[in-house]
């Protein structure tokens, strides 16, 4: 069985990802499928591994560099009270960060999203349609470009 985060990659070095967003050095970022947390975006490794601590050093620490910016251009674009970072590989097992931004009663009790059910979580009706899916992207690909800018001082090629 073939690992569906590197088909996603294939994708988008394809072209025919609607939810990308951004390539980064050491990964791509992309929208959530379904958005039923506003805003949920990926950070998935150009490096198909499967623990963090098998990456090289220098990789990992700019790994975790670009996953806190993206991040933060996240919490800018969303304005969420909380953000949720989590890098789990349970089901998929390339490494990619799950960008969670949460709000007061986005969930019936308060813990993880994943106790959500999977049919509230990938309802086809949290699927942002094409006009929505064009206008985030495009918003959250400006603001990383930002937040680079401000962080590192100096801008990316995207």
């Amino acid at each position: 069985m073939g690992c569906l985060i590197c088909e996603r990659i294939e994708q988008i070095q394809k072209g025919c990802n609607p939810y990308f967003v951004c390539e980064l050095e050491t990964g791509y970022v992309v929208l959530g499928d379904h958005q039923r947390f506003a805003g949920y975006t990926l950070f998935l490794c150009k490096q198909h591994e499967t623990e963090l601590h098998l990456l090289p050093w220098d990789y990992r620490m700019k790994f975790l560099q670009e996953m806190s910016l993206v991040a933060e251009a996240v919490y800018q674009v969303y304005q969420p009270e909380k953000m949720n970072y989590e890098l789990l590989g349970n089901g998929d097992i390339h490494l990619h960060w799950h960008l969670f931004p949460r709000v007061t009663g986005d969930t019936p009790q308060k813990g993880p999203v994943w106790w959500l059910p999977r049919e509230e979580m990938w309802n086809d009706a949290y699927r942002p349609t094409p006009h929505q899916l064009e206008e985030q992207t495009k918003r959250l690909k400006m603001q990383i470009q930002k937040v680079y800018q401000s962080r590192l001082g100096f801008g990316m090629k995207l």
